[in-house]
């Protein structure tokens, strides 16, 4: 399948944020693109100010007349996320368009590229939004198609000027549905591999058996950026001739040295295989994340950033929007709010709020993301959950899932610890905080529909 032969380009699940970075990519490109998805959100509406005509109700009415009289020039790209009994969908495929999974259509895109890829169950979205700023501040020029707005582009796409014979793209890998195995990247990062998304694989097992397949399509010349802590047996599919280097703080080939907290900065030195850099700053709080940018950093060195332009990119990196993001600060209250959605993800943000804010009161307002994630962690999202001070657990948000009979917040909340929890209703959370200000440090958590909550929260904030 090539590119070039389609005119017309028409997303199911335009709003994702994968699938609006593959728009934004057309659409850069001059080709008309339309879409559809189930809610207006902040980024469908970014999309329509920069031309894409977007829509919310699943009509096949709806389906612009262009692409009807233009099947054979039509490519219709898909989320996962779209039901089996969508109506356009459905239509589409009866009629015989070309319909291509969001993946499928990235492999297409990398294919001719040098790739850069960063996979993991945690911590891909920032790493390579990282590996990007790097890259784009050190003067290599390339495109990047990320999971996050990143806040340095305020986008989640990066294209580069097209110079060089070979164009270099940083990808984020997504694990899920596979979505990884259409890449064959040149470096590829991978920062974690716990077990997520039993949905789609039915244990570890065959998760790691995926990873593994992943991490076998790494091209030969190729290397593999791999953190120390991910189980040994991903790297039995490794190709000859692509090197393997392992990184974590204090462990492997790449690590780090004399880690300094510094108001809300990290600052730290690091020893890897292409050659030591000291007095590094990191404006992006967590230990997690100082893993995540030497992995980012290791693959600076590989494509020939130098030193000194790492050190000045990494510290001019302002993070990823819903990432550790700082939404307000003063009168001795600090907000953040953040997409973790696994508990690891929970542990490493509880693990950084704490450091920097060590003797401050810790309310944490949690949105559980998918029915079979709450099923299948709700003991380990309890045990993390504990360390705030006061909790406040949300419904679960439902995303591509019909409910789980018996699956509820309340699972949760039974196993949690901590000295106060409650149940509570989205639509209560901005009254409650009103009436309930003495808090110290607050975070909004999960990957659903909260984010909806940060504007009214801030107001709150500042109005108080």
């Amino acid at each position: 399948m090539r590119l070039e032969d389609y005119s017309y380009i028409y997303f199911l699940g335009i709003g994702g944020i994968g699938m609006s970075a593959i728009a934004r990519w057309f659409n850069a490109r001059k080709l008309p693109v339309w879409g559809y998805d189930k809610t207006r959100t902040p980024l469908t509406e970014a999309l329509e100010q920069e031309g894409i005509r977007v829509h919310y109700e699943d009509d096949v009415n709806h389906l612009p007349q262009e692409i009807l009289d233009n099947k054979a020039a039509t490519l219709v790209v898909l989320t996962p996320a779209i039901p089996a009994d969508h109506t356009e969908w459905a239509y589409l495929k009866e009629n015989g368009y070309t319909i291509k999974k969001r993946s499928e259509v990235l492999g297409i895109i990398t294919g001719s590229a040098y790739t850069v890829a960063v996979a993991g169950t945690h911590g891909k979205t920032t790493t390579s939004s990282i590996v990007t700023h790097l890259l784009h501040e050190g003067g290599v020029d390339c495109s990047a198609f990320l999971g996050g707005i990143a806040t340095n582009l305020n986008s989640n796409l990066l294209i580069g000027k097209g110079t060089a014979e070979q164009e270099t793209i940083v990808v984020e890998a997504d694990e899920y549905d596979r979505s990884f195995l259409t890449l064959y990247p040149d470096i590829a990062i991978v920062t974690s591999a716990d077990p997520d998304h039993l949905d789609i694989y039915g244990d570890k097992e065959e998760m790691i058996r995926t990873f593994q397949k992943f991490i076998s399509q790494v091209k030969p010349g190729g290397y593999l950026i791999l953190h120390s802590a991910i189980d040994p047996r991903l790297l039995q599919k490794v190709q000859d001739g692509v090197q393997v280097i392992r990184y974590s703080l204090n462990e492997g080939e790449g690590h780090v040295q004399q880690v300094e907290i510094q108001g809300y900065s990290f600052c730290f030195d690091v020893e890897t295989p292409f050659g030591n850099i000291a007095r590094l700053k990191l404006a992006l709080p967590g230990y997690h994340n100082v893993e995540n940018a030497l992995a980012a950093l290791i693959a600076g060195q590989i494509m020939g950033v130098s030193e000194d332009k790492l050190r000045e990119a990494l510290a001019s990196y302002r993070g990823v929007k819903r990432r550790f993001e700082m939404v307000y600060e003063g009168q001795g209250k600090v907000y953040i709010d953040d997409y973790a959605h696994h508990p690891k993800e929970i542990d490493a943000l509880m693990n950084s709020l704490r450091a920097i804010y060590p003797d401050k009161k810790l309310t944490v307002v949690f949105q559980p993301h998918l029915f079979s994630r709450t099923r299948d962690f709700a003991t380990e999202f309890a045990q993390s959950l504990s360390a705030a001070d006061e909790l406040m657990l949300l419904d679960i948000y439902p995303a591509r899932e019909k409910p789980i009979e018996g699956v509820t917040s309340e699972m949760i909340l039974g196993l949690v610890n901590g000295p106060k929890k409650r149940l509570l209703h989205k639509e209560d959370v901005v009254t409650y905080l009103a009436e309930n200000v003495d808090f110290e440090v607050l975070a909004t958590v999960g990957a659903g529909d909260i984010d909806t909550l940060v504007k009214p929260i801030k107001n709150i904030l500042e109005n108080n």
